[in-house]
């Protein structure tokens, strides 16, 4: 099997694992480190924001990893070299995942206990910081989960919400060896919808992987079947991302329970396509899946690797035909983690950023892979997350 297979390999068993930078988060350093330790874990596919420093940070990550292929097979690690899909994020209209959250620090009383601060998973406010003498939000480092806009006592923060550029964005995944696309879209957003397809469809043809990410809405299993109609035939496979609770990062089974009840509902509309969840995605997502039998079992031998059949069509199965044959057409295909997986690794991108390098009065922020015991921290830490639905297919 070929490297470029080797995601696709994981839709097609089921044990896709996917991790979201986030489509606003353009903190660099961050981005790269958290592409490498989850690459050497085992990821399939790294998503990330459509800039193009974001991009080449990912992407650099992805050859540093190839370099530490061997060592991290000697340390238990089942990454062989084979990289990722790198995907870029797009929308079709407002998004909370396009945002960004602002203030002026200069409004806030000074006996403020400053709960925005406490609150932000990203770290991306801060006050009176020494080393650059700044107060607010650090704009890269913030992904726009909105924490922070109910908390405030004094109701002075609000988001900055942008809309992709087609006309730009295409360029970028011609001239950047973009993988893969995610299109966020809602319901009722047809027309827009449409009008970026139209607009990026000449390049559609050279990726591996689409992408649609929607959250749930009246009507959805009927507007994401006229997308289907509206995007039919795809030469790439095509994965429906079922946005169950989007952002919001939180650890209770509660949350994930919101993301796999939206699974099962776009399971059951039997769209051509592999079915994946995000939002609300965390260390209980795939036990749940696992009791609920929406998880395959055990590794099915996949002999054809063409596009033909990349898009197989869902089809819920009776409890006598799923015992003697256990499609993946009835079952999801791969889980995605956002906020979960990057809060999982922040105590390491912290000592990250606290370990600076002089180099003639230039201060740089240390490489992870510059240093060992901080790496594999961090490679330890991502495969704990990535490991829970890889072994699944082997118990």
């Amino acid at each position: 099997m070929t490297d470029l297979f080797a995601p696709l390999q994981s839709l097609k068993q089921g044990d896709w694992f996917k991790l979201i930078c986030g489509a606003s988060f353009q903190h660099l350093s961050a981005v790269r480190s958290l592409t490498l330790a989850y690459t050497l874990a085992g990821a399939d596919c790294i998503d990330v924001a459509a800039d193009p420093a974001v991009i080449a940070a990912a992407q650099a990550a992805l050859l540093v990893a190839r370099t530490l292929a061997r060592d991290a097979q000697k340390r238990g690690f089942d990454y062989k070299g084979n990289s990722p899909f790198l995907m870029v994020s797009l929308n079709d209209g407002e998004d909370p995942h396009f945002r960004k959250a602002e203030f002026n620090p200069t409004e806030c009383p000074t006996d403020c206990p400053r709960p925005c601060e406490r609150i932000c998973p990203a770290q991306a406010i801060i006050f009176n910081n020494k080393k650059e003498d700044f107060s607010g939000v650090v704009s890269e480092k913030c992904y726009g989960c909105g924490r922070c806009l109910p908390i405030c006592p004094y109701g002075i923060i609000y988001t900055s919400s942008y809309v992709t550029t087609p006309g730009a964005i295409a360029p970028l995944i011609m001239s950047t060896g973009v993988d893969a696309l995610e299109i966020h879209t809602q319901v009722g957003r047809l027309a827009e919808f449409q009008r970026l397809w139209q607009a990026i469809s000449p390049w559609t043809d050279q990726l591996k992987v689409l992408a649609i990410s929607c959250p749930d809405g009246d009507g959805m299993t009927d507007y994401l079947k006229a997308i289907y109609d509206l995007i039919a035939p795809l030469k790439s496979a095509l994965i429906w991302q079922t946005d169950g609770r989007p952002m919001s990062g939180d650890i209770g089974d509660g949350t994930t329970i919101a993301a796999v009840k939206l699974g099962q509902k776009v399971l059951a509309a039997k769209l051509p396509g592999y079915v994946q969840l995000a939002g609300g995605t965390n260390s209980y997502t795939v036990a749940k899946l696992r009791a609920m039998g929406l998880l395959n079992d055990f590794r099915l031998p996949i002999l054809d690797l063409g596009l033909e059949d990349a898009n197989p069509q869902s089809e819920i199965q009776n409890r006598s035909t799923e015992r003697s044959c256990q499609s993946p057409k009835s079952k999801i295909a791969g889980i995605a983690y956002g906020s979960y997986a990057r809060v999982l690794l922040s105590p390491i991108l912290e000592q990250l950023e606290n370990k600076e390098v002089s180099n003639t009065n230039i201060k740089a922020t240390v490489r992870l892979e510059e240093d060992d015991g901080l790496l594999w921290q961090a490679v330890e830490l991502a495969y704990s997350l990535v490991s829970q639905i890889k072994s699944q297919q082997e118990r």
